[in-house]
């Protein structure tokens, strides 16, 4: 779909006439249907404007020229799974998962490929071969050519031995001592809880990212601990093979 048929049906999908939208984006009525009839483009600062306005990326607005991927973990890239900045626009470098709420998920490429091929593996596509593809490719990736010159690593680690401590001082019985984070997908350890009550809950969000582990109970058994956290809160939990029979610990706001 060309531009000036996405900028129509964007338009008129939210009920605005060509005045109206001109208004919302500071430009004349003129220009507006200029673009609808494929006379011209909006510019940088235009596009800036719909992709707000209309709650999709610029790549989108023109038509998807480019094949987006994550440049940290090369996950392909739509509307849905692009990150944003803070102030809500979209990041067209990087899926949300790699970069959320303004900061870099993952400072250590084992850690990402260990998550990956968590989530790649398959009959028709083992471990290994997810491994061996994800050692190869990641490198190509523009974060990784150049991480040590992002911002924000050192702070990031700083924050994940603050939640280590956090962890480790709440002296959980049975629980080991917590020696390292890793970045998790919010929907693959977003279990359901049943409190006292008979309610059953979830306490975290499937599309968010969170730092986490899993760790062998003291006391041996089937039943591991299984531990999360972000800027709001810690969670500790204990749940059986494959998150069965969860049962929750503590939920503490930080």
């Amino acid at each position: 779909m060309d531009t000036k048929d996405i900028i129509f049906e964007l338009r008129t999908k939210n009920g605005m006439s060509q005045d109206e939208l001109a208004e919302k984006i500071f430009v004349t009525r003129q220009a507006v249907s200029r673009w609808e009839n494929g006379e011209t483009i909006p510019n940088t600062e235009a596009l800036k404007l719909l992709s707000k306005l209309f709650d999709v990326s610029i790549n989108t607005l023109l038509g998807s020229p480019r094949q987006l991927i994550c440049q940290c973990c090369g996950m392909p890239l739509d509307d849905s799974n692009t990150s944003r900045e803070t102030d809500g626009r979209f990041n067209e470098e990087y899926c949300k998962w790699c970069y959320a709420d303004g900061e870099y998920m993952y400072h250590n490429m084992d850690d990402l490929i260990e998550v990956c091929v968590q989530n790649m593996a398959s009959e028709k596509f083992t471990s290994e071969q997810a491994r061996a593809y994800m050692k190869d490719m990641l490198p190509k990736l523009d974060y990784w050519k150049r991480y040590k010159y992002l911002d924000g690593a050192e702070r990031f680690e700083e924050f994940k031995q603050q939640l280590i401590s956090e962890f480790n001082d709440l002296h959980i019985e049975g629980m080991p001592k917590v020696e390292k984070l890793n970045a998790l997908v919010g929907g693959y350890i977003n279990l359901e809880y049943t409190l006292p009550n008979g309610q059953i809950v979830k306490f975290l969000e499937d599309n968010a990212t969170y730092l986490g582990n899993q760790l062998e109970s003291e006391f041996g058994g089937e039943r591991c601990f299984g531990i999360a956290a972000n800027m709001d809160f810690l969670l500790v939990c204990t749940y059986e093979k494959d998150g069965a029979n969860p049962e929750l610990v503590l939920y503490k706001k930080r």
